[in-house]
Parts: C-alpha cells; structure tokens; sequence
C-alpha cells in the first residue's frame, strides 16, 4: 500500500506545483513540439499516477484481505504517524477509507472523461458530416468551401477529416497564403491535435479546480497552435504564414467541435513568426525541456518501486 500513497502523493504535488515552472518554460514558443510533450508528460503522468494508485490499493486490498489488520498497520506506518495508542486504530480505518474513497472518485472520474470524448468525437463527425453537405468542393483546392462571408479556416476530425473554409476566406487570401492556411489545418489532421484537445479539455471541465488540467488544456491548444504553423512556414515561408494569420485575425469564432486557424492566441503567434529566436536560446530552452520532460516521465517509475520517495515497510 506504500506504492498507491506515494502515486497519489506525488500526483497531487506535481498537480498543486507544476503549472508555474512549465507555462514558463514554454511561454515562448521556442520549441512548442518539445513543450507540447511536457505538458502532456506532466498531465498524463499525474493521471496515470492515481489510476495506477488505485490499481496497486485494490489489487493489494484483495490479495490481503484475510490480513486486514496488516493492511491497516501498513497504512499507518507509512505515513509515520504518531497515534500509537486507542486512536490508532482509528486513524487507521479512516486512512483506508480515504484510500478507498480515492479509487472509486478516479474510476469515476475515468468514466466521465471516456464519456465526455465520446461525445466530442460524435459532435465532431456530425459536423463534419454537416459542412461536407453544405459546402462544395473548388476544383484544386483540397477543402470543402462554405458560401458565407464570415473569414473562417477550420478542420473537422472523425471518419472522414475535413478541411473547411468559408468563400469570405478564398476571397480575402492571395493563392499562397490560402494554402498555408490549408497546410495549417492538415497538420492538425495529420497529427491528430483534436483528440489531444478533447483529452485535455474534458480534463479540464472534469477537475476545474486543478491548475495543472486548467492551464494545461490552454496551453496544449496553443502549443499546438505553434505546431501547425510551423509546419505551414516550413512548406510556404514564415511570411506567409503570418500574413495569412493577420488577414484572418478578426475572423468569427469557429464552431467548438473544430480546430481553427485563428482560433487560439493569434497575437503570440504572430510575434514568434515575426522573430525567430536565436539558436542560443533555442538551445538553452529544448535542454531545459528535455531535463524537465525527463523528471516529469521518471517520477511515477521511482515512486511506484518505492525508490528514493519511500522506504520499504517493515512493521
């Protein structure tokens, strides 16, 4: 039972502390695939840390059932508690009923979420569906075109990805400018960026109160942002790509089932297109990443062999 209190630990620390250090980490952008696998790392491992906690609390709980005295003991002692006396048994059965309590909240919690991106993924498909038949395709252009004077750029995930753009779009974009706009979008498709999302954000609106979730899941949407446009520079020049981004900057909002263009931090990522930093900087940043990253993925693996965060339980 050690391992399941030391995941839950170190889950609510990474949870409580580490939102501050990794927004500024990667405030800038420097390095946003790297920074994008931090934030990931860090909120995956604090969820994988209390799944895998309340996995080692009932796999022991039943494998030790017909000690439960033990189990209680070992709680205790694990936490180095004082109450030795007729208040320790209390404590004790409050202590494994807290942990108890914990597991049902994550499997409850892991529920919710399952459930949250399964309607995302079918609101998506349905609107794809919807603007695949409202549109029309433009012979040369690899998106279905919306007749509607609004400036939008989105794409839609599910069976059939979808690249969507409104006339107001085509007509407001010079040919080069339109297809890193389309590039934009497909790398969003490619690299699966509305599934990440729908993780993060259905998080997010799950634990609202948890800052690593809350801020994560705006920093992973802008993280990703930087992404796709770097991919757009890389095939249509970062001049491009930045005048495309301020043609498009008063566009209307997007539909929330979709990525789009401009649809998150518009004014950072034009500055970032607009001045590259210097590879010094670029350096001294993807190596303090690649330390964090390695702290972030390396903790749960000590913490669940009892290594350095608990010692082994001999009462």
């Amino acid at each position: 039972m050690t391992v399941a209190i030391c995941l839950f630990v170190y889950g609510f620390v990474v949870a409580v502390l580490a939102p501050r250090p990794l927004q500024w980490c990667t405030r800038g952008g420097v390095a946003p695939r790297l920074g994008l696998a931090v934030w990931l790392s860090a909120v995956a491992g604090v969820v994988l840390s209390w799944v895998a906690a309340a996995v080692f609390l009932a796999a022991e709980t039943v494998s030790r059932w017909d000690r439960r005295g033990r189990i209680l003991r070992d709680c205790f002692a694990t936490l180095r508690s004082g109450a030795l006396g007729r208040l320790g048994g209390m404590v004790q059965v409050a202590l494994l009923a807290l942990a108890v309590l914990a597991a049902l909240a994550v499997a409850v919690l892991a529920v919710r979420l399952a459930r949250g991106l399964a309607r995302g993924l079918a609101s998506s498909h349905a609107h794809g569906e919807l603007a695949r038949l409202a549109g029309r395709r433009v012979p040369g252009l690899d998106a279905v075109v919306l007749d509607a004077p609004e400036r939008l750029a989105y794409c839609v995930a599910g069976r059939s990805p979808t690249v969507v753009v409104t006339s107001g779009t085509v007509d407001t974009l010079d040919g080069s400018q339109l297809e890193a706009v389309l590039a934009h979008e497909r790398a969003h498709l490619a690299g699966r960026h509305q599934l990440l999302i729908a993780f993060t954000h259905g998080l997010a609106r799950i634990l609202p109160r948890v800052a690593l979730f809350t801020v994560g899941a705006a920093e992973v949407a802008r993280l990703l942002e930087m992404c796709a446009d770097d991919v757009a520079a890389r095939a249509h020049g970062p001049r491009t790509v930045l005048g495309a981004l301020l043609a498009l900057a008063e566009a209307s909002p997007a539909p929330a089932v979709t990525l789009a263009a401009t649809g998150v931090d518009v004014l950072a990522r034009a500055e970032r297109l607009a001045a590259s930093p210097d590879a010094t900087r670029r350096t001294r940043v993807r190596l303090l990443l690649t330390a964090v990253a390695v702290l972030v993925v390396a903790g749960p693996a000590v913490t669940a062999t009892g290594l350095v965060l608990c010692g082994p339980i001999t009462g």
